[in-house]
């Protein structure tokens, strides 16, 4: 009696797991602005969501053929997934002109080092101002 409340719990811990998941990867999709990071946060919850959902659908059910069952779906969805996904990143690359342009912060404190603009005349590169951090020149 006491060994099905425990698997009980648990299995209602993995689903609950689960569709936290899948809300986290909803509000990854519609947060991000890049087509590729929803896509990952879209792959990630999906994946981990179902395969912690259908973790506790087989421990609640028992490990029968209903559960070898679910666990093909699993195996299934995992092979499936990662190719969808790698074919809709090579659409996004292939159509998106503005794929390239990515800001990179550097190690200084997460402050954005963007490159010299080269200057009209001469082509020299035009003199930074110093970042100021705490009403202190560095």
């Amino acid at each position: 009696m006491t060994g099905e409340w425990i698997r009980f719990a648990v299995s209602c811990g993995l689903l609950i797991l689960g569709a936290g998941f899948m809300v986290a990867a909803v509000f990854g999709v519609n947060r991000f602005h890049h087509a590729l990071n929803r896509m990952h946060a879209a792959a990630m919850g999906d994946t981990l969501g179902l395969l912690f959902i259908i973790l506790g659908t087989i421990l609640m059910r028992g490990f029968s053929m209903d559960s070898l069952k679910l666990a093909m779906v699993v195996i299934f969805f995992w092979i499936a997934s990662p190719v969808c996904s790698h074919m809709i990143s090579r659409l996004e690359a292939m159509t998106d002109e503005s794929l390239g342009e990515i800001t990179v912060l550097e190690k200084n404190n997460g402050v954005r080092v963007e490159e010299p603009e080269k200057e009209k005349s001469g082509g020299k590169p035009s003199k930074k101002k110093k970042q100021k951090k705490g009403g202190r020149e560095r």
